[in-house]
């Protein structure tokens, strides 16, 4: 065989619960400076109370309808979060993030997970638009949305701070009407 298909790693995707919160604070720990280059809450995020505190306000949030977070689970641990943030029900829309350990890099596994939450903002909350805003500069998480057939739509200068410098982020939507579920 000239070409083999590369395997496909199986996850799940869960919401994130209180007890997770030792397993989510090690995942991060243990990618920390990886994860630190593009994620400007990680330094704040010191110990198990702090990822504790982030599930806790997910667990609110998530009850008033204005975001879903899952853990993305692989081989019985977190490897990683995404969520639908900011959703706004009247405007129909909310912001994709996404992070992921650094040894399951390159694996197809946030396309996937993009994919299911995605289906799940058009399919189940009836959501017309998805947006993902990502660092100009962060390549492989601007390859996924995309790889995914997300528009570019524009660049926010000096978006956010991160570690003493603002940082122009890049906007990219998708529209229900445009979404090719799969």
């Amino acid at each position: 065989m000239l070409f083999s298909r590369a395997r496909t790693i199986p996850f799940q995707l869960r919401l994130l619960q209180a007890e997770d919160a030792s397993q989510l604070f090690y995942t991060i720990h243990t990618n920390r400076a990886y994860l630190r280059q593009w994620l400007p809450w990680v330094d704040g995020t010191l110990n198990v109370d702090d990822s504790l505190a982030f599930i806790e306000d997910t667990i609110t949030q998530y009850k008033q309808g204005e975001c879903v977070v899952a853990a993305i689970w692989c081989e019985n641990r977190i490897i990683g979060c995404i969520g639908l943030n900011n959703i706004q029900t009247f405007h129909q829309k909310a912001e994709i993030g996404y992070w992921l350990s650094r040894n399951y890099q390159e694996k197809g596994i946030i396309t996937r997970a993009c994919r299911q939450m995605i289906n799940y903002a058009f399919d189940e909350l009836k959501l017309n638009r998805v947006e993902i805003l990502v660092a100009e500069k962060n390549r492989r998480s601007r390859s996924v949305a995309e790889r995914l057939g997300f528009e570019e739509e524009g660049l926010l200068r000096n978006y956010y701070r991160h570690r003493q410098e603002f940082v122009d982020v890049v906007i990219y939507g998708m529209l229900k009407k445009y979404w090719k579920s799969s």
